[in-house]
């Protein structure tokens, strides 16, 4: 074996490693209050990865690592190809629509009347805004909002504003355990009461632990017709994440088979952290993504129909 090959043979074997690695990780959730949390956010990318150095090690003949290379890429892709795939219920012709919508303002600094513009265009009924302080509130309203949206469930001292075209029913700062106080609503649309609640969990790189602990918490939310939006700092690879939608809850862009709509950083965007969830009782309709500029997330857009 000349020296060339074996240095090439050498690097797929320690690449592959490093996705095992992060097989082994996502399997056993070994990223749930770690930081390993991180690297399993580029997950679909070591897809990419893996089939690179499977081609590559075809050309190098390396039996096994060849073995290895393709048991992996098909692990990886029974993961990722479901998400492609739509899985939704007919919708009938008279259901009961909502449009929401949720975007990160970047500590408010959001442009007001990109975001006010967006919440009109897109006809949206209920808006999550995270990370809006105070003054930004006021901008928003100077911008159009209080128009469009007058009811409101306004909490600049925790996070996260809920911002409604249909009344608000009952609203508030949630009682669960996370590290700041989430907003909740509900909202009556065409005589239905749908639950909303406005997510900002603690980001992973900060503090696994109570990012962690913040995704559990939010599982007591779940419920047939609630919706559950904003930024979760998580992806549908981590495991906090899938066990969220274990207790209930189904992703909106999974369900209508767009699997990849990355959401951060905005101008590049590289992973989805930004969700609609929402529970059996509705069903999606659409979604996407918009970029708003002063803010690192994109917005998502969602619309929702109750079937029955």
């Amino acid at each position: 074996m000349n020296r060339g090959r074996l240095a090439a043979l050498i690097s797929c074997a320690v690449l592959l490693t490093g996705v095992l690695v992060l097989a082994v990780t996502r399997i056993f959730g070994f990223d749930d209050g770690t930081y390993l949390a991180v690297p399993i956010a580029l997950l679909p990318y070591a897809a990419l990865l893996t089939a690179g150095l499977l081609v590559t090690l075809l050309a190098l003949r390396g039996r096994w690592l060849t073995v290895a290379a393709a048991a992996l890429l098909v692990l990886q892709l029974a993961w990722i190809v479901p998400r492609f795939v739509p899985d939704r219920p007919l919708i009938p012709a008279d259901a009961v629509h909502i449009r929401v919508g949720t975007v990160n303002t970047h500590r408010g600094q959001v442009d007001p009347l990109a975001l006010v513009s967006m919440a009109k265009d897109e006809h949206l009924d209920v808006l999550a805004a995270e990370e809006l302080d105070a003054p930004a509130i006021k901008a928003l309203d100077a911008a159009g909002m209080a128009q469009y949206m007058p009811y409101r469930e306004l909490h600049p001292e925790n996070d996260t504003s809920i911002f409604s075209r249909v009344p608000i029913v009952s609203g508030g700062p949630t009682s669960l355990p996370t590290t700041w106080p989430q907003t909740q609503v509900t909202v009556t649309v065409s005589g239905h009461q749908i639950p909303v609640v406005g997510v900002h969990t603690y980001y992973p790189v900060g503090g696994p632990g109570l990012w962690a602990r913040d995704m559990s918490a939010l599982r007591a939310v779940a419920g047939r017709d609630v919706i559950v939006l904003g930024d979760f700092n998580a992806t549908v690879d981590h495991s906090p994440l899938r066990s969220l939608l274990a207790a209930g809850l189904v992703d909106t862009h999974a369900e209508l088979g767009r699997g990849w709509a990355p959401t951060w950083p905005a101008q590049f965007p590289l992973v989805q952290i930004d969700h609609v969830l929402h529970g059996p009782g509705l069903a999606a309709v659409s979604a996407s993504e918009h970029l708003l500029p002063g803010t690192d997330h994109r917005a998502v857009v969602a619309e929702l129909a109750l079937p029955g």
